[in-house]
């Protein structure tokens, strides 16, 4: 059996703005989050979709809500769908973490393969290996063709890498998931197949 995984990033939130880390907190979507959602969901309309698996974040939820609108598709939550938790650098800005913690971050930026996640959260290691162990019960339970997984940017980058044999040394040179972009996967027994990345050309927001 052929089984197609649409996967996406929520769409745009307030510390997005602001250049906030979430991790495993949350902020909510801004009218423009809100407004590539309902997009993503018409470019959707024609796909017969089984589930949608929604990280557990109310900011994914939310897209995931959106998304789905008046189709009767069930939403499932999953809280290892979530983005890597950055303990106690969430909430906080992108400039502060760099100027608070300056050897950290660097390592965080330049060689994910050696971060260590000492402010509390996780590695990328972790936050792959807890993904990968949602997309391979999907796979191999077998129930669904049609998969919409709605999660974060970080977690798409290393679900791809795994999918891709991407060395986590490498994980910053894999494309950028923008909010709400498309990246498809199609995986039989024999093959993988990768014919969406990164896409958004549904996105026609000025």
């Amino acid at each position: 059996m052929l089984v197609k995984l649409y996967l996406t990033r929520h769409g745009q939130t307030e510390w997005n703005l602001q250049r906030r880390l979430q991790g495993w907190k949350n902020s909510n979507l801004t009218s423009k989050g809100r407004k590539e959602a309902v997009l993503l969901g018409e470019r959707l309309r024609s796909v017969d979709l089984d589930i949608i698996f929604s990280s557990s974040s109310m900011r994914a939820l939310e897209t995931a809500e959106i998304i789905a609108r008046d189709r009767d598709i069930e939403i499932k939550l999953e809280d290892n769908l979530r983005e890597i938790h950055s303990g106690k650098w969430e909430g906080n800005s992108l400039l502060d973490i760099e100027k608070l913690f300056p050897e950290e971050y660097y390592i965080y930026q330049n060689a994910p393969h050696l971060y260590e996640a000492n402010n509390g959260g996780e590695t990328f290691f972790q936050v792959q290996k807890r993904a990968i162990s949602v997309i391979n019960r999907i796979i191999y339970e077998g129930e669904y063709e049609n998969v919409l997984i709605i999660t974060h940017g970080v977690t798409v980058r290393v679900i791809m890498a795994y999918f891709e044999n991407y060395p986590m040394k490498k994980l910053w040179e894999t494309p950028h998931i923008n909010n709400t972009s498309l990246t498809l996967i199609e995986i039989d027994e024999k093959n993988i197949n990768i014919p969406l990345y990164g896409d958004i050309s549904h996105l026609k927001i000025d």
